[in-house]
């Protein structure tokens, strides 16, 4: 099995309500995926509600393997639900680990 976990930070320049509208409509098109995409094991995204952290999304998913995630990189659903955050998003880290 594949962890792949995926910190997100948006732009300063968003208002806290843009912030948690932009969050808050990827965590509902993230969290829908794994109907359309069958080999995704789990995925849950979590918002940050302490201002003082850097970070403001946490993605965490698992896959069978290290192809799976590849693939799901690339899958049109998951294209379109990461694109929510291209015109927001300020910063991006990502670990990919087997357990």
């Amino acid at each position: 099995m594949v962890k792949h976990i995926v910190l997100f930070k948006l732009k300063e320049t968003l208002s806290q309500e843009e912030k948690w509208k932009v969050m808050n409509d990827f965590k509902a098109a993230i969290e829908a995926l794994p109907a359309k995409i069958g080999f995704i094991r789990h995925i849950f995204v979590g918002l940050n509600a302490n201002p003082a952290e850097k970070w403001d999304i946490c993605l965490d998913s698992e896959f069978d393997t290290l192809a799976d995630v590849s693939a799901y990189a690339v899958h049109p659903d998951h294209v379109a639900a990461a694109g929510l955050l291209k015109e927001v998003k300020a910063d991006r880290a990502c670990v990919d680990y087997e357990f």
